[in-house]
């Protein structure tokens, strides 16, 4: 399959949010906003559609984006003159995220006009935790424009950014993910978390069992389904009708913690112990 083939491909289940790009697309009394905010989706959907906001700016073909001009196919392959993709290539001191050095070392750049006749778009694809010096220094540049640079910033849910960073983007929500229920075991461990925030009780009784790593993987898939079903506006499972009515700053906790607990378990060579795994998330949302 071909690079655009896959790029249409990708866009399949999103085409609400295409349609509603093709309106913000700039013209002779509209300029495009200049931060775009892309949360629901997958990771590699998100992309998708950042790309193709791309494409959609930098395209003078009558039906725009072409995915055929010089531009366009460039834009697909990141590397065109006028895109800027935030990736890993910018971390510096072996950081494993963003670094607060790599955002301000690019402020100059987005000082400049882009180098085509089109706009500079610089894409953030994981915008997850990010630490209050980097979204502060995101913020001084959102609040001094600069023509012909738009930014889009991607995350599977608006509640991982700052507050104020969100309030200065135009937000799209993506069609999230399907889920499949997890298996009873799962639930049923997912469950017991939920009540001991509840009532602080029953928890590390059952820990103490030790569950294998295949099954405190399965609780989290759990309660990440849960919380993209709650995040979605669905109840249909219980754990999603508690997450639900959770504040909006609780459930931002959540799914952090949620994001280490995953992390911390899938960890590579030294996985930490599924146990205490468990018990940090449950007594974090404590």
């Amino acid at each position: 399959m071909g690079r655009s083939a896959e790029h249409i491909a990708l866009l399949g289940r999103q085409q609400r949010v295409v349609d509603l790009l093709a309106h913000l697309a700039p013209g002779p009394e509209q300029a495009p906003p200049q931060s775009l905010l892309l949360e629901g989706g997958s990771h590699e959907e998100r992309v998708a559609v950042a790309l193709h906001w791309a494409m959609s700016l930098n395209c003078f073909a009558e039906k725009r984006p072409c995915l055929q001009c010089t531009s366009c196919r460039q834009i697909l392959d990141r590397v065109f003159n006028d895109l800027l993709f935030i990736d890993e290539n910018y971390y510096v001191d072996e950081k494993k995220q963003l670094s607060v050095n790599a955002v301000r070392a690019l402020r100059p750049v987005w000082g400049q006009p882009p180098n085509g006749e089109g706009y500079r778009v610089t894409i953030f694809p994981k915008v997850t935790d990010l630490s209050p010096d980097i979204s502060n220094s995101l913020l001084k540049t959102l609040e001094e424009p600069r023509p012909g640079n738009v930014f889009v910033l991607l995350t599977p849910q608006r509640e991982r950014l700052l507050e104020t960073l969100v309030s200065r983007s135009w937000v799209l929500t993506l069609a999230w993910p399907e889920t499949t229920r997890p298996d009873a075991e799962a639930l049923e461990w997912a469950q017991s978390m939920l009540e001991f925030w509840r009532s602080g009780r029953g928890w590390f009784a059952r820990t103490m069992g030790k569950p294998d790593a295949e099954l405190a993987s399965n609780v989290l898939l759990a309660l990440q389904a849960a919380l993209t079903e709650a995040m979605s506006g669905r109840r249909d499972s219980s754990l999603a009708r508690i997450l639900i009515g959770l504040d909006p700053v609780r459930l931002r906790r959540f799914d952090l913690a949620l994001s280490q607990a995953q992390d911390a378990l899938a960890a590579r060579p030294s996985p930490v112990n599924p146990s205490l795994v468990l018990d940090w998330l449950a007594t974090r949302m404590r």
